[in-house]
């Protein structure tokens, strides 16, 4: 029988190995140039995670592209993406409003004025819409298929 603790294999790993969780990857410094990106698994401070969590959700970036313009209220918001219900505007406003993406301003008077806006934080998601855009465009030169929604199952 025996009667030795366990070992964990990481502490069994030699020294020069590096991070137990670090990709790959982790040698490519344009991908990963800082080590928050260099983990394993998404991790809420990592810098790709981040972007991505500010853009997500549908509408939101269609929302974000409007707003690049300059500030702008919920009516001409609604005019501009027609096919966006009030509801999810609201919840897309909202929702950028707690990442700190847009700022509400509401003016006094009858009716009460609300005009969204983009703070500096939602104005540097610029570089990423316009690369995402590019991108997108690429893949569809390259895969067509890609742009096609096919029904869940098929």
């Amino acid at each position: 029988m025996h009667t030795g603790g366990m070992r964990h294999a990481v502490s069994e790993q030699p020294v020069d190995e590096g991070h137990p969780t670090e990709t790959h990857a982790a040698d490519d410094r344009e991908l990963t140039p800082t080590a928050r990106g260099r983990t394993a698994r998404p991790e809420p401070d990592c810098p790709v995670e981040v972007a991505l969590a500010a853009v997500s959700g549908r509408w939101t970036t269609l929302v974000l592209r409007e707003l690049m313009g300059g500030p702008l209220g919920f009516s001409e918001l609604r005019e501009r993406l027609p096919e966006l219900s009030a509801k999810v505007l609201s919840q897309r406003l909202r929702e950028l409003g707690e990442r700190g993406l847009v700022s509400v301003e509401r003016r006094r008077g009858f009716p009460v004025r609300t005009s969204y806006s983009l703070t500096g934080s939602g104005r540097a998601l610029r570089p990423l819409l316009i690369e995402l855009y590019a991108t997108g465009e690429a893949l569809l030169t390259m895969e067509p298929s890609m742009g096609v929604r096919r029904p869940m199952g098929n």
